[in-house]
């Protein structure tokens, strides 16, 4: 199976993950960021935005597709045991804040991403979102200090 230039399931993905993120951001609105790390921020901005983008469109990718049926199937199934559990983490989140569903909330997109790029074989999506990672858990990590 193979993409146009735009990937649909990686759009709708997108939107699942952010519906979240909007409702969080307009119920704290206030919420200052206490990661002091400048480099740390910009990182984890520079791989959310990147995977953002990456996840719809192919760039630099010859052959934007899976290689099989299998991996096709992979990819809806763990993207959508993915988000399941990002919803439901999050929803847990709204109930009682903890370190771990801090946590989890970090590392469920950042492995979304990553299993996108890797199954996708768009080197570029799997990068950003190791980059992504390694900013978004710093950055959590120190908010929840």
């Amino acid at each position: 199976m193979e993409f146009g230039w735009i990937n649909v399931f990686g759009a709708v993905i997108v939107i699942l993950m952010l519906i979240p993120n909007i409702v969080y951001a307009l119920k704290n609105k206030d919420k200052k960021n206490n990661c002091t790390n400048r480099l740390m921020n910009v990182i984890e901005q520079i791989g959310r935005y990147a995977c953002i983008v990456l996840m719809w469109f192919p760039l630099l990718v010859w052959k934007f597709g899976f290689s099989s049926v299998f991996e096709m199937l992979l990819y809806l199934a763990g993207n959508g045991c993915l988000l399941a559990a990002y919803w439901l983490v999050y929803a847990g989140y709204l109930k009682r804040k903890t370190r771990n569903r801090a946590l989890a909330l970090a590392v469920l997109p950042t492995c979304i991403f990553l299993i996108s790029g890797l199954l996708l074989r768009h080197w570029l999506l799997a990068g950003f979102a190791v980059l992504f990672g390694i900013g978004h858990i710093y950055v959590t990590q120190k908010n929840m200090g």
